[in-house]
């Protein structure tokens, strides 16, 4: 079965840490770029992250650069996204897929999936005291 798996959410107090993970299956991992999405309710889907097919690339948003860290392990077919110091704002569902677009981008919903193409059921991150 294709997919894209995420966990790793959770409650987390402002300024702490939390690592989420993407693990995928049913198609090669190591032949896509991975982005990390995140969608507040109510508002739109925002690329924070993402990693080139090595991981040796690395592109964050505005918003979160300096606190997240994006990397990947191939053998484990597993990308992952550190969250440091966390704030408030940071509390959204975090999907990731291998659509791409540029760090920082909004969208208003997620946009079609084409050949090839893969969407996580997304995990919860709340920050909160």
């Amino acid at each position: 079965q294709v997919q894209l798996v995420e966990s790793g959410g959770g409650l987390v107090q402002p300024g702490g840490s939390l690592r989420l993970s993407c693990t995928a299956s049913g198609f090669t991992f190591s032949d896509h770029w991975v982005y990390w999405v995140r969608q507040v309710p109510g508002k739109g889907l925002e690329w924070v992250s993402n990693t080139d097919f090595s991981g040796a690339l690395t592109y964050y948003s505005a918003s979160v650069k300096g606190r997240f860290t994006v990397s990947r392990d191939n053998a484990k077919n597993t990308a992952y996204l550190q969250m440091n110091s966390v704030k408030f704002e940071d509390t959204a569902v975090y999907y990731c897929t291998n659509i791409g677009r540029p760090v920082g981008a909004i969208l208003p919903f997620r946009p079609p999936l084409g050949k090839n193409e893969y969407w996580g059921q997304g995990t919860q991150v709340t920050v909160s005291s």
